[in-house]
């Protein structure tokens, strides 16, 4: 006979936090968001931690070496998306190890036969306003000018103008030379009163630019995540099929942490992944497996070697695996299950496996409530996918900007290998991702430490200033559909402050 649950699967929005005491000491600048990444044994500290408990999904979308520089320098990880060529996603993850703080890659170029109304959709495109302009249109041509706004006057100028008659030209640009540090840099900025600076090696071909705004910046993020060799930690997703290629080329580029990427990793595929990795590089490469939504799965794969195992099927905005399949589970049902069978596996074993919250956050106060109900840190697609960093484009839609977002079950990422079962697969049967538009909501660097201020701030309310506090202290009930109503604004005229209006 088939196995029942008798409690129904919740939501994160069918559950309340109620608040502990707050003491002299619980304020948010004594909050400490740090969290482990991968597996320990007790006594011990993890190899691999973040400094806040947040990671960006392996998404076409989502997460490519921008993101995950981004990320790093907020203190969170992103997985670069394995849903492309071995050789685009190590390109992509020894870009991101090789950055250097304060260096910028160029992401806005065109070559000087191009117009000005090429300028201006570049510029709608990537809300970039400094353009370099290459011979071949590429980030690391050779520069033989730049155009930002105030080489052109929209009003004045025909939009089929030749950017090479109204760009500033290479001799009249000030420029770096390649292998100058960020302080020497900086200087010529302000030296020249400058708010972008070209740097170029010797044969002409741009390398980076610095801006006078990233300063500020740079000097705004004691959070950032590094190597001890101080370049940004880096995350990357590998697939159950070509895993013995992937694997090798993502290390030999420096990829930090590893995760495989499937929509269900209760499988023999995951088993063997582990396996295999175990037996050619020991513990020395960090492998994280999932997804599971069930005490069972999560010990299949700590038991297979896991440094980690994320949770949640079917969850995830742009995710219709429930409604294809009819398979998966509530995240908060989910959560609360694998972290109890986490703690248990600890007390049996003294191995920590920490576990990953993915898919199901709609609000910011989801985040604490995953947190609070065990997990160690919350991966999330939708949420990153709205912001400059993202990959997708910014289009603007009656009137309103928004951002490009797709599932990996989707035709267009066609993703094939992370809905793998077996047999002679390459290509999707059929689909289990929309596709789809997000609200554009501007920086990562903005949005991300509001979204914290929040925790923070609701950790102080329940009494603790960390998150094993939290998850050992918090208090959680669940509420009824109409409490849910009576949460937020009701029985109210809302007054619209944009328009002075109501509605």
């Amino acid at each position: 006979m088939a196995q029942y649950f008798d409690e129904p699967s919740r939501t994160f929005s069918e559950y309340l936090l109620i608040p502990g005491y707050t003491s002299r000491e619980c304020i948010p600048a004594n909050v400490s968001l740090k969290t482990p990444i991968v597996k320990f044994k007790k006594g011990e500290e993890p190899e691999l931690s973040a400094n806040i408990p947040l990671v960006s999904a392996a998404m076409q979308a989502v997460s490519d070496d921008k993101m995950a520089v981004a990320l790093a320098k907020e203190g969170g990880i992103s997985f670069i998306y394995c849903s492309q060529s071995i050789e685009n996603e190590a390109a992509m993850v020894k870009r991101a190890k090789e950055y250097k703080a304060g260096f910028v890659r160029s992401d806005s170029n065109l070559r000087p036969d191009q117009t000005l109304q090429d300028v201006l959709d570049l510029k709608k495109r990537s809300g970039h306003s400094t353009i370099a302009i290459t011979e071949d249109g590429t980030p690391d041509g050779k520069i033989v000018g730049m155009v930002t706004s105030r080489d052109y006057r929209v009003s004045r100028m025909d939009p089929d103008t030749k950017i090479s008659e109204f760009m500033t030209p290479f001799e009249k640009l000030i420029t770096a030379k390649d292998g100058c540090t960020l302080s020497e840099a900086n200087d010529i900025l302000w030296d020249n009163k400058l708010n972008a600076l070209p740097v170029i090696d010797d044969q002409q071909r741009l390398a980076y630019f610095v801006f006078r705004k990233d300063y500020d910046s740079h000097k705004s993020n004691p959070n950032e995540l590094l190597d001890e060799n101080k370049r940004y930690i880096v995350g990357a997703a590998v697939n159950t099929r070509d895993y013995e290629e992937r694997i090798p080329a993502l290390v030999d580029a420096g990829a930090d942490v590893l995760c495989l990427d499937s929509s269900e990793g209760y499988s023999v595929w995951q088993a063997d992944a582990l396996k295999w990795t175990r037996e050619h590089y020991g513990d020395k490469v960090k492998l994280g497996a999932g997804n599971v939504v069930d005490a069972e799965g999560f010990r299949f794969l700590a038991e297979a070697g896991a440094d980690f195992v994320k949770i949640g099927i079917g969850g995830g905005s742009i995710c219709i695996t429930r409604e294809q399949k009819g398979m998966g589970r509530g995240q908060a049902t989910a959560v609360i299950d694998v972290a109890r069978a986490r703690d248990e596996y600890f007390k049996e074993t003294g191995i920590y496996v920490p576990i990953c919250s993915d898919g199901g956050i709609v609000y910011d106060y989801h985040m604490t409530l995953a947190l609070a109900m065990g997990a160690d840190f919350i991966m999330l697609g939708r949420y990153f996918a709205r912001f400059d960093e993202s990959p997708s484009n910014r289009l603007n839609i009656n009137g309103n900007y928004v951002k490009e977002y797709w599932g990996e079950g989707s035709n267009r990422a066609r993703n094939w290998q992370r809905y793998d079962l077996g047999g002679d697969g390459g290509k999707m049967k059929f689909e289990e991702g929309v596709d789809s538009y997000v609200p554009y909501a501007g920086g990562l660097h903005e949005n991300v430490n509001l979204s914290l201020n929040k925790v923070k701030a609701t950790m102080c309310n329940c009494g603790v200033t960390n998150i094993h506090d939290l998850q050992q202290d918090a208090k959680l009930t669940l509420v009824s559909a109409t409490s849910i109503v009576e949460g937020g604004a009701h029985d109210v005229i809302l007054r619209d402050s944009s328009q002075n209006t109501i509605r």
